[in-house]
């Protein structure tokens, strides 16, 4: 019986720092666990157009991103939601209301608010992604406006009361900490796109795999029983089956290799 692995992307199979390194033993270990037959999936927050070209390279069989709101197999999109224009509109002006910062995630691209606070972890956020050749010219008022998902950060002058009271009716909030908030329609998370491939390929919850190393990763590691946190990802650790290394000491490889995998 083959086996499917999902894999988040950042900080599990590319350090999450400046570098954005992806080390060898990780490409070997993703390469040779195909080789076996192995089925190998990303399932990231990550947006589509934000798989970097780098991670594609290591030739996955399909994408969920988005925490589930898209997913592609063997190259075709099986399935992509974009909340309504009226409610993007609606959900932006809350927003403002409530004097947090956001970023809109679409499946072809990011869109900003000139008129939110401008926080540190936005102005590092932007800086990385012009460093990678993203376009970060996407805005609130554009007619092309719309949303997958959205991340926000607060301030002290920021409702948080007000936000999750509204916000919490329509979106799962994943505090994801240090004041940055990550926010996805209620009815998708990593664990549906995990159930859809299932479904779709006719694979047991038994041969499934999922390997993780944060809070968004959670849904994902709870859907399967053969569940994987990173060394370092202490928060995870109470809800999963199997801790590895860290990432820079061949994380992937030793828990490909603990499940005979590879």
């Amino acid at each position: 019986m083959r086996s499917v692995i999902f894999f988040d992307i950042d900080g599990t199979i590319v350090t999450e720092d400046e570098r954005a390194v992806i080390p060898e033993s990780t490409k070997a270990a993703i390469a040779l666990a195909r080789q076996k037959g192995n089925l190998t999936f990303i399932n990231s927050g990550r947006t589509a157009f934000n798989i970097s070209p780098k991670v594609k390279e290591l030739g996955f069989d399909g994408y969920i991103c988005g925490c589930g709101t898209y997913i592609e197999y063997g190259g075709k999109v099986l399935m992509s939601r974009t909340v309504p224009k009226e409610d993007c509109l609606r959900i932006a002006a809350l927003l403002r209301e409530c004097n947090v910062t956001p970023v809109y995630e679409h499946s072809q691209g990011y869109f900003f608010d000139d008129k939110a606070p401008m926080t540190e972890g936005l102005r590092y956020f932007m800086d990385v992604f012009v460093d990678s050749g993203i376009d970060v010219s996407g805005r609130v008022e554009d007619k092309n406006f719309g949303f997958d998902k959205f991340v926000i950060w607060k301030n002290h002058k920021s409702n948080m009361e007000l936000f999750f009271r509204e916000i919490s009716k329509e979106y799962s909030v994943i505090d994801r900490g240090e004041g940055f908030y990550e926010n996805v329609p209620l009815g998708f998370s990593k664990a549906t796109g995990i159930a859809t491939i299932l479904r779709l390929l006719d694979i047991s919850i038994e041969n499934a795999y999922a390997i993780g190393d944060s809070m968004n990763d959670l849904p994902m590691l709870q859907a399967v029983p053969n569940s994987i946190a990173m060394g370092g990802a202490e928060n995870l650790y109470p809800y999963v089956s199997y801790v590895t290394s860290p990432i820079e000491e061949d994380g992937i490889a030793n828990a490909l290799k603990h499940f005979c995998l590879i």
